[in-house]
């Protein structure tokens, strides 16, 4: 996935109008050298086309990728090979590292949120708990991690959460206003009791979201709707507990930290002469 408005913003915020003062002060210009993007640790890879892209966008055009969006990789592993001007690379370096990094740990924390809950029919899905302008790619490398999207945007399905009820008069009123107004949306609902559960049931949500239930609440929230819905779990959650949550029968785990905690995956350039 590759976002070319959102390069040209990032390298023209790191010029800011200028130049690149320190390479061009120690770099002639005229040299010609092979730069390695190397994985410092081990995880998954996510953000190889936006880090080639960038590359290319300075004027770059020999790149060789050698590890697919995706790739589990050790720590030494190199995941690309760019030569050309000494002075290109270096002005790509951190751009190219700023979007490989955050992609790769959002890919390599939802990957660890996957495997915690392996033996489960159970899958981790994203929120938009996202940083603003990088939905797509952040979504796009929770993928990558193995994880699932939820929705891409406000219009794309409901989710009637606590405040929406609230401003509607209860849980069947807002869910009753909203299949009225957009009688052909998805619309998951939120409760936080198992009594708004079965409240909401009769209405036939196609989802429903546990808010900060217990894992033995979200075993009898399976329970009570007996396949007529889906359900997803949110709030509460951690990896030690994540398991727990998942073998309950819920559809789904909700965990926003996959994009807004993922720390970022350590990458870096080595040049060297050929």
């Amino acid at each position: 996935m590759i976002d070319r408005d959102l390069i040209k913003r990032a390298l023209a915020e790191d010029l800011q109008g200028g130049e690149d003062i320190t390479s061009v002060a120690t770099v002639s210009g005229e040299e010609k050298v092979a730069a390695d993007f190397v994985a410092r640790k081990s995880g998954v890879i996510a953000g190889i086309d936006m880090a080639r892209a960038v590359l290319e966008e300075v004027g770059l055009t020999d790149i060789a990728v050698l590890v697919q969006d995706g790739t589990s990789v050790q720590a030494g592993t190199v995941l690309m090979t760019v030569r050309g001007d000494t002075r290109a690379i270096l002005l790509a370096e951190r751009t190219v590292l700023n979007f490989l990094g955050h992609l790769s740990g959002v890919a390599t924390l939802t990957r660890t949120w996957v495997d915690a809950i392996t033996g489960t029919s159970c899958e981790i899905r994203d929120t938009r708990k996202t940083t603003p302008g990088m939905r797509l790619l952040e979504k796009y490398a929770v993928r990558m991690g193995g994880g699932t999207n939820h929705r891409m945007s406000l219009s794309d399905a409901a989710l009637i959460k606590d405040n929406h009820i609230v401003a509607a008069g209860g849980v069947a009123e807002a869910f009753s206003q909203v299949r009225a107004k957009y009688p052909t949306a998805d619309i998951e609902i939120e409760v936080d009791t198992l009594d708004q559960l079965r409240e909401v049931l009769p209405l036939k949500p196609g989802l429903v979201l546990l808010d900060n239930m217990s894992p033995a609440q979200c075993a009898e929230a399976v329970a009570i709707v007996a396949g007529s819905t889906k359900l997803e779990a949110s709030g509460g959650i951690s990896l030690e507990n994540a398991h727990a949550y998942a073998a309950t029968g819920v559809n789904y785990l909700a965990i926003g930290a996959l994009t807004h905690s993922a720390p970022v995956f350590d990458i870096g350039l080595d040049l060297r002469a050929e």
